[in-house]
Protein backbone atom coordinates (compact mmCIF):
# COMPACT_ATOMS: atom_id res chain seq x y z
CA UNK A 1 0.00 0.00 0.00
CA UNK A 2 2.64 2.10 0.41
CA UNK A 3 3.57 2.02 -3.12
CA UNK A 4 0.70 2.91 -4.38
CA UNK A 5 0.46 5.47 -1.71
CA UNK A 6 3.85 7.46 -3.18
CA UNK A 7 2.65 6.48 -7.20
CA UNK A 8 -0.62 8.68 -6.35
CA UNK A 9 1.03 10.89 -4.86
CA UNK A 10 3.48 11.68 -7.76
CA UNK A 11 0.72 11.41 -10.63
CA UNK A 12 -0.75 13.74 -8.48
CA UNK A 13 1.52 16.05 -8.02
CA UNK A 14 3.56 15.88 -11.41
CA UNK A 15 0.84 14.79 -13.89
CA UNK A 16 -2.36 16.18 -12.59
CA UNK A 17 -4.30 16.54 -15.81
CA UNK A 18 -3.43 13.63 -16.80
CA UNK A 19 -6.36 10.96 -18.19
CA UNK A 20 -5.23 7.60 -16.96
CA UNK A 21 -2.06 6.41 -14.67
CA UNK A 22 -1.16 2.89 -13.58
CA UNK A 23 1.32 1.42 -11.34
CA UNK A 24 3.30 -1.55 -12.33
CA UNK A 25 6.99 -3.51 -11.93
CA UNK A 26 7.46 -5.62 -8.81
CA UNK A 27 5.78 -3.76 -6.90
CA UNK A 28 2.45 -5.13 -8.18
CA UNK A 29 3.55 -8.45 -8.81
CA UNK A 30 4.59 -9.19 -5.09
CA UNK A 31 8.22 -9.23 -6.33
CA UNK A 32 10.49 -6.19 -5.45
CA UNK A 33 13.96 -6.12 -3.94
CA UNK A 34 15.11 -3.75 -1.82
CA UNK A 35 16.67 -1.93 -5.35
CA UNK A 36 13.24 -2.07 -6.81
CA UNK A 37 11.97 0.87 -8.29
CA UNK A 38 8.34 1.86 -9.47
CA UNK A 39 7.29 1.89 -12.81
CA UNK A 40 4.60 4.54 -13.54
CA UNK A 41 2.55 4.73 -17.06
CA UNK A 42 1.00 7.94 -17.60
CA UNK A 43 -1.95 8.54 -20.04
CA UNK A 44 -1.99 12.34 -21.03
CA UNK A 45 -3.45 14.14 -24.51
CA UNK A 46 -1.13 16.79 -23.75
CA UNK A 47 2.14 15.75 -24.32
CA UNK A 48 3.33 15.21 -28.20
CA UNK A 49 6.18 13.01 -27.75
CA UNK A 50 6.12 9.72 -25.64
CA UNK A 51 9.37 10.03 -22.99
CA UNK A 52 10.54 7.61 -20.51
CA UNK A 53 12.19 9.24 -17.22
CA UNK A 54 13.99 8.53 -14.02
CA UNK A 55 13.29 10.48 -11.11
CA UNK A 56 13.90 10.27 -7.56
CA UNK A 57 11.05 11.23 -5.38
CA UNK A 58 10.25 10.70 -1.56
CA UNK A 59 13.05 8.34 -1.47
CA UNK A 60 11.44 6.45 -4.23
CA UNK A 61 13.15 5.59 -7.57
CA UNK A 62 10.49 5.67 -10.11
CA UNK A 63 10.88 4.89 -13.42
CA UNK A 64 7.68 7.13 -15.61
CA UNK A 65 6.72 6.15 -18.91
CA UNK A 66 4.37 9.30 -20.35
CA UNK A 67 2.04 8.35 -23.25
CA UNK A 68 -0.34 10.51 -25.34
CA UNK A 69 -3.55 8.17 -26.37
CA UNK A 70 -1.99 7.58 -29.47
CA UNK A 71 1.66 7.02 -28.87
CA UNK A 72 1.47 3.97 -26.88
CA UNK A 73 0.05 2.32 -30.03
CA UNK A 74 2.96 2.13 -31.73
CA UNK A 75 4.69 0.94 -28.63
CA UNK A 76 2.49 -1.50 -27.89
CA UNK A 77 3.18 -2.02 -32.24
CA UNK A 78 7.19 -2.03 -31.52
CA UNK A 79 7.10 -4.09 -28.97
CA UNK A 80 5.01 -6.25 -30.39
CA UNK A 81 7.71 -6.77 -33.13
CA UNK A 82 10.88 -7.62 -31.25
CA UNK A 83 8.75 -10.09 -28.98
CA UNK A 84 9.27 -8.27 -25.44
CA UNK A 85 5.47 -6.92 -24.65
CA UNK A 86 6.93 -4.65 -22.33
CA UNK A 87 4.52 -1.94 -22.14
CA UNK A 88 1.33 -3.78 -22.79
CA UNK A 89 2.41 -6.24 -19.83
CA UNK A 90 2.94 -3.19 -17.50
CA UNK A 91 -0.55 -1.63 -18.83
CA UNK A 92 -1.93 -5.27 -18.34
CA UNK A 93 -1.12 -5.58 -14.84
CA UNK A 94 -1.02 -2.13 -13.96
CA UNK A 95 -2.86 -0.96 -10.75
CA UNK A 96 -5.20 1.99 -11.67
CA UNK A 97 -4.14 5.15 -9.99
CA UNK A 98 -6.13 7.71 -12.46
CA UNK A 99 -8.96 6.67 -14.83
CA UNK A 100 -10.96 8.73 -16.52
CA UNK A 101 -13.40 6.39 -18.13
CA UNK A 102 -10.05 5.30 -20.49
CA UNK A 103 -7.85 2.43 -19.27
CA UNK A 104 -10.73 -0.45 -19.69
CA UNK A 105 -10.00 -0.05 -23.57
CA UNK A 106 -6.31 0.09 -22.88
CA UNK A 107 -5.75 -2.57 -20.83
CA UNK A 108 -8.04 -4.75 -23.26
CA UNK A 109 -6.07 -3.94 -26.07
CA UNK A 110 -2.61 -4.55 -24.18
CA UNK A 111 -4.83 -8.18 -23.01
CA UNK A 112 -5.57 -9.26 -26.21
CA UNK A 113 -1.93 -8.34 -27.53
CA UNK A 114 -0.19 -10.43 -24.61
CA UNK A 115 -3.11 -13.83 -25.87
CA UNK A 116 -1.96 -13.28 -29.38
CA UNK A 117 2.13 -13.90 -28.91
CA UNK A 118 4.05 -12.79 -31.32
CA UNK A 119 4.08 -13.38 -35.14
CA UNK A 120 5.63 -16.69 -35.91
CA UNK A 121 9.22 -16.76 -37.60
CA UNK A 122 9.70 -17.02 -41.06
CA UNK A 123 11.27 -20.49 -42.44
CA UNK A 124 14.16 -18.29 -43.49
CA UNK A 125 14.42 -16.50 -39.64
CA UNK A 126 14.64 -19.99 -38.95
CA UNK A 127 16.90 -21.06 -40.60
CA UNK A 128 19.31 -18.34 -39.38
CA UNK A 129 18.27 -18.82 -35.88
CA UNK A 130 19.62 -23.12 -36.17
CA UNK A 131 22.59 -21.60 -38.15
CA UNK A 132 23.23 -19.34 -35.37
CA UNK A 133 22.60 -21.57 -32.63
CA UNK A 134 24.94 -24.38 -34.36
CA UNK A 135 27.41 -21.45 -34.41
CA UNK A 136 28.05 -20.36 -31.02
CA UNK A 137 27.58 -23.91 -29.56
CA UNK A 138 30.64 -25.18 -32.10
CA UNK A 139 32.50 -22.35 -30.73
CA UNK A 140 31.58 -23.70 -27.18
CA UNK A 141 32.77 -26.66 -28.12
CA UNK A 142 36.35 -25.86 -29.75
CA UNK A 143 37.40 -23.45 -27.26
CA UNK A 144 39.97 -23.86 -24.80
CA UNK A 145 39.88 -20.19 -23.40
CA UNK A 146 37.96 -19.87 -20.21
CA UNK A 147 37.30 -16.46 -20.16
CA UNK A 148 35.82 -16.59 -23.85
CA UNK A 149 33.96 -19.81 -23.09
CA UNK A 150 32.17 -17.35 -20.34
CA UNK A 151 30.73 -15.05 -22.91
CA UNK A 152 29.89 -17.90 -25.60
CA UNK A 153 27.87 -19.06 -23.00
CA UNK A 154 26.21 -15.93 -22.46
CA UNK A 155 25.44 -15.77 -25.96
CA UNK A 156 24.15 -19.52 -25.87
CA UNK A 157 22.03 -18.45 -23.04
CA UNK A 158 19.86 -15.65 -24.71
CA UNK A 159 19.66 -17.43 -27.82
CA UNK A 160 18.40 -20.91 -26.38
CA UNK A 161 15.92 -18.75 -24.63
CA UNK A 162 14.96 -17.11 -27.72
CA UNK A 163 14.53 -20.07 -29.80
CA UNK A 164 12.64 -22.16 -27.65
CA UNK A 165 10.34 -19.48 -26.88
CA UNK A 166 9.90 -18.34 -30.37
CA UNK A 167 9.30 -21.48 -31.92
CA UNK A 168 6.28 -22.07 -29.53
CA UNK A 169 4.35 -18.94 -30.07
CA UNK A 170 6.21 -16.90 -26.79
CA UNK A 171 7.35 -13.69 -25.92
CA UNK A 172 10.71 -13.18 -25.32
CA UNK A 173 12.81 -11.56 -22.12
CA UNK A 174 15.84 -9.94 -21.38
CA UNK A 175 17.89 -10.24 -18.31
CA UNK A 176 15.88 -11.40 -15.46
CA UNK A 177 13.11 -11.77 -17.63
CA UNK A 178 14.93 -14.05 -19.41
CA UNK A 179 14.17 -16.59 -16.66
CA UNK A 180 10.45 -15.09 -16.02
CA UNK A 181 9.62 -16.08 -19.54
CA UNK A 182 10.90 -19.39 -19.57
CA UNK A 183 8.89 -20.34 -16.40
CA UNK A 184 6.25 -19.06 -17.61
CA UNK A 185 6.37 -21.54 -21.08
CA UNK A 186 7.26 -24.08 -19.21
CA UNK A 187 9.10 -24.58 -15.28
CA UNK A 188 11.14 -28.00 -15.90
CA UNK A 189 12.64 -26.12 -19.14
CA UNK A 190 13.49 -23.58 -17.10
CA UNK A 191 15.13 -25.54 -14.20
CA UNK A 192 16.57 -27.59 -16.50
CA UNK A 193 18.28 -24.44 -17.97
CA UNK A 194 19.11 -23.26 -15.19
CA UNK A 195 21.00 -25.87 -14.01
CA UNK A 196 23.24 -26.30 -17.32
CA UNK A 197 24.47 -22.94 -16.86
CA UNK A 198 24.86 -23.26 -13.41
CA UNK A 199 27.31 -26.30 -14.38
CA UNK A 200 28.81 -24.93 -16.62
CA UNK A 201 29.69 -21.14 -14.72
CA UNK A 202 30.28 -23.18 -11.52
CA UNK A 203 33.01 -26.33 -12.73
CA UNK A 204 32.93 -25.47 -16.53
CA UNK A 205 30.94 -28.51 -17.49
CA UNK A 206 29.78 -27.82 -20.53
CA UNK A 207 27.40 -31.36 -20.86
CA UNK A 208 23.94 -29.43 -20.14
CA UNK A 209 24.94 -26.72 -21.90
CA UNK A 210 25.79 -29.31 -25.27
CA UNK A 211 22.17 -31.53 -24.55
CA UNK A 212 19.67 -28.38 -24.09
CA UNK A 213 21.05 -26.31 -27.44
CA UNK A 214 20.24 -30.22 -28.60
CA UNK A 215 17.59 -30.72 -27.43
CA UNK A 216 15.75 -27.47 -28.66
CA UNK A 217 17.10 -27.87 -32.31
CA UNK A 218 16.14 -31.47 -32.82
CA UNK A 219 12.52 -30.85 -33.40
CA UNK A 220 13.28 -28.20 -36.32
CA UNK A 221 16.62 -30.69 -37.97
CA UNK A 222 19.06 -30.58 -35.01
CA UNK A 223 22.02 -28.60 -35.77
CA UNK A 224 22.88 -26.15 -39.09
CA UNK A 225 25.67 -25.56 -41.31
CA UNK A 226 25.85 -27.64 -44.38
CA UNK A 227 23.53 -25.81 -46.87
CA UNK A 228 22.80 -22.56 -44.83
CA UNK A 229 22.69 -20.19 -47.14
CA UNK A 230 21.18 -16.40 -46.91
CA UNK A 231 21.04 -13.78 -49.33
CA UNK A 232 22.02 -16.22 -52.42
Amino acid sequence: MKAIFVAKRFVDEYFPHCQAAVLAGSVVRGEETPTSDLDIVIFDNQIENAYRESRIEYNWPIEVFVHSLTTYKNYFLTDAERARPSLPRMVAEGVVLVDTGILSNIKNEAAVLLNKGPAPWSEQTLLTKRYMLTDALDDLLGTQNEAEALFIANTLAEAIHEFVLRTNGKWIGASKWIVRALKQYDEDFADRFVDAFHAFYKTGDREGIINITDEVLAPYGGRLFEGYSLGK
